[in-house]
Parts: C-alpha cells; structure tokens; sequence
C-alpha cells in the first residue's frame, strides 16, 4: 500500500521540489500552503506523516502540531530555518517526532521520513539492542521504583501520576530504562531511535533529554535520574527512581 504524506509547506517553489521527489519515490504526496490548510486537510486524507513548516500563514506550525495531536495518530515531522535549540524543543514538546533543518538535503529528509515511518509500522524493532543487557523480548512492561512503562500502551506513571509523553519520548526513556546505569552515547541514541548515523550536529536527543526531565520531575539545574556525563553520553540511575 502506497504510503501517504501531507506536505504543508508556504514556499510554493519547494512544495513542488518536494511533492515531486517524494512521489518518486514511491509516497502519495497532498499539499497545502497555509496552516489553516492543514487541520481540514489532514482530517479528510489521514496521512501517515504530517510534514509542516515551522514558519505558516494563518497558523504556524507548533499551533498546528499542538491543535491536531491529540487526535492525529500519524507521525509529524517539522521542518525548520531555525537553527535555535529552543525552538526544537518547542517543536517536540508539541508533539512533533523529528525535525529537519533548511536548507533541505533531499535525500536526508528522504531517509528521515522512511526512518519514521518504519517506526510506525515496527515500534519494537526500532529499540532492539542485539549488544546490550535487554529486557526481555516478551516484557511489555518494567517497574523501576516508582516509575512504571507499559510499552504497548506507550503509557507512563510515575509515583501513580500519568506522565504525559509523545510516542519519541516514551522510546528513548524506554531505551534509557533498558540500558539502566550504562552510559549511552548520543550517537548510539541517534541510532537506537532513528536508525541513521549521528551527524554531529543534530540536537534532538539533547532536547527530548530535557523534556524527560522536567517531565519526570528531576531538576534540570542538578539532575539526578537522568545524568549527562560529559564527554561521554546519558545515564539513566536506576536508584534515583
């Protein structure tokens, strides 16, 4: 079944550069140019990945994320000029599952968007860790202290209080929870999470980081249960939890 991608993009130029090598590449692409554009248009195609600009007439592209996550199943992808941590996480914190930087590399974007949508179709095989100490292959579900991940219900309780995460979110504190007290490399989560190599710029990971924290209550001036070590990658403490 051919694959579907709503592309909602302002620069009229790049919407057809766009639309054109995507469908060459096997997706069927829609195309809007306004983010009033977006919430009807998704509703009646039902993608199975939302690109959108940051930057849209009408409503931008964290209002539309914020407006159609809840309900839109589908993953989202942003694109943006930005190069400002700040508003990346910003972007995640809407509910967006990646982000790609203009200008645009088509084949970069190309592989990041197949990257998603594999997750989609296989969320289990997208943590697998054939060199680690993993859970085992039939646990759904881990207790660490007070905190408490159901994988196939992506749902998250700490001391008894749902924590609200985004489906990116939930698999790298699966990930870190996994490979509990072992140091994980950026470059080994950029892996583990999007199954392309770490291109020594991108900051996503560093921005989900800080979004667990404050979402799991560790202080991110002085944190202490999900700890950086310089140099050298993340660690999650399991006696912290």
């Amino acid at each position: 079944m051919t694959e579907k991608i709503l592309l909602i993009e302002d620069d009229e130029k790049l919407t057809k550069l766009l639309s054109l090598y995507l469908s060459r590449n096997g997706f069927e692409v829609a195309v809007g140019h306004s983010g009033t554009d977006a919430v009807p248009m998704l509703s009646n195609s039902d993608p199975d990945l939302l690109i959108l600009d940051l930057m849209l007439p009408g409503m931008d592209g964290l209002s539309v994320c914020r407006e159609v996550r809840s309900s839109y199943q589908g993953k989202i992808l942003i694109l943006t000029a930005s190069d400002d941590d700040m508003d990346q996480v910003a972007a995640l914190e809407m509910g967006a599952d990646d982000f790609v930087c203009k200008p645009l590399k088509p084949r970069v974007l190309l592989a990041r968007i197949r990257m998603l949508l594999r997750r989609k179709e296989q969320p289990a095989e997208a943590i697998q860790d054939q060199q680690s100490q993993a859970l085992p292959e039939d646990s759904n579900i881990v207790q660490l202290g007070a905190l408490d991940l159901n994988k196939m219900t992506q749902r998250c309780m700490l001391n008894q209080q749902l924590i609200n995460l985004t489906p990116s979110e939930f698999e790298l504190l699966w990930i870190l929870v996994e490979h509990k007290d072992q140091v994980l490399s950026r470059e080994r989560l950029v892996k583990l999470t999007r199954g392309i190599d770490y291109d020594g710029i991108d900051r996503t990971i560093d921005n989900k980081i800080v979004l667990l924290r404050k979402k799991l209550q560790d202080d991110p001036s002085l944190p202490k249960r999900i700890i950086t070590l310089r140099g050298k990658g993340y660690l999650l403490v399991a006696s912290e939890w």
